[in-house]
């Protein structure tokens, strides 16, 4: 599928991760589970003194936290739990000069000092508004004796303070902190979310792109929307716009899914020479044994998940590929793809021990080749 919208121009650059960040609950991607709980809380009344928020980079921890931040101080909310972003708050909060948010980067100011200067900022109340929300991203950085001196502030805060804190390791942050805290995990973003996010903001910028680009950069992404929205960015500065499936490949070093069909295609045939051949090919574009052997697990795994439809939904490919992937998979049977599986997990859980990794590699093609021949 392509847009074609406005020609694509790179004046005024903004990374589309700051460009196209959220600024509502309902625009904040994949989250929902987060997203609802906060809104109801706010709806209720029922806030927590303190959050922790958890999970990968890039999956919107800091962004969710904003918009709380902004939302809880909001004088007009919406009959959606959403800031009205016309209030003085709102407009203070989007300039940048509201006295009622504060964010601390604990990777770079992780000391006791730097906690005990934030510390003694909370017993100020606020002029305006109704509460002092606080910010600190990374926590896991602070130090044990910061730790310690925010305890009892998280413990007992002033009633008008709010502390949000956000981790991407949560297993480092010590349990008097985590108990303290109302714990919000949040997951991955599903691969056809960020598939959807990034054709709208294609659509917006005017990016001509193929469907299978879109796809490949989600999941190169595997779950970070910030990671996609970056190599998006690369993609149209190298591409001028024009997203296509092979210049992705490229770019991002993938290795391109038709390699793996014709490489069944030869398994099938017991073509060992075929096999042999291709895999030279695939070294001389600079791929290495590991990337090329998972992506064999992997690509036979999607073959055997296409053979029931109700798997279907378990493929994160293009719809054109997932009819390839039915096509092929019915031509092989389950027995033989579980042969094939079998084998290809087996070379790759033992590649990295190996020590002729080409010939490693070869031979299980050879195997792969011959299981035709040897039912």
């Amino acid at each position: 599928m392509q847009s074609n919208i406005v020609p694509f121009k790179m004046e005024n650059f903004i990374v589309s991760a700051r460009k196209y960040r959220p600024l509502s609950f309902d625009s904040v991607v994949g989250q929902e589970h987060i997203t609802t709980t906060l809104k109801n809380a706010i709806r209720t009344n029922q806030l927590a003194q303190a959050f922790l928020f958890c999970g990968p980079r890039g999956v919107g921890k800091t962004t969710c936290a904003r918009i709380l931040a902004k939302t809880i101080n909001c004088e007009h909310l919406t009959p959606e739990t959403e800031a009205c972003n016309e209030c003085e708050s709102c407009r203070s909060f989007a300039q940048g000069t509201s006295m009622n948010f504060f964010e601390l980067d604990a990777a770079s100011n992780n000391s006791v000092d730097d906690i005990r200067e934030l510390v003694k900022q909370v017993y100020f109340p606020p002029q305006t508004g109704r509460y002092k929300v606080y910010i600190i991203d990374e926590v896991h950085m602070l130090s044990t004796n910061a730790f310690n001196a925010f305890l009892k502030t998280l413990e007992e805060p002033p009633e008008y303070a709010k502390f949000i804190l956000a981790t991407t390791e949560k297993h480092k942050i010590i349990p008097t902190i985590l108990s303290r805290c109302q714990v919000f995990d949040f997951k991955r973003i599903q691969t056809q979310d960020i598939v959807n996010h990034l054709r709208k903001i294609a659509d917006r910028e005017g990016v001509n792109y193929d469907e299978d680009a879109l796809l490949i950069i989600a999941r190169k992404a595997e779950g970070g929307l910030r990671d996609a929205l970056s190599m998006f960015d690369m993609l149209v500065s190298f591409t001028q716009g024009n997203l296509t499936r092979q210049l992705c490949n490229q770019n991002l070093n993938q290795l391109d899914s038709d390699y793996y069909f014709t490489l069944v295609d030869y398994f099938r045939q017991g073509n060992i020479s075929q096999a042999l051949l291709m895999y030279q090919d695939v070294i001389a574009k600079g791929f290495d044994g590991q990337h090329f052997i998972t992506g064999l697990s992997e690509h036979l795994r999607n073959l055997i998940v296409s053979l029931d439809a109700s798997t279907h939904k378990l493929l994160e490919v293009s719809t054109e590929e997932q009819g390839r992937f039915g096509e092929q998979a019915l031509s092989c049977g389950l027995a033989l793809l579980l042969r094939y599986l079998d084998i290809s997990n087996d070379y790759e859980y033992r590649y990295k021990d190996a020590v002729n990794k080409r010939l490693f590699i070869e031979v299980a093609l050879m195997k792969l080749a011959a299981v035709v021949n040897n039912p």
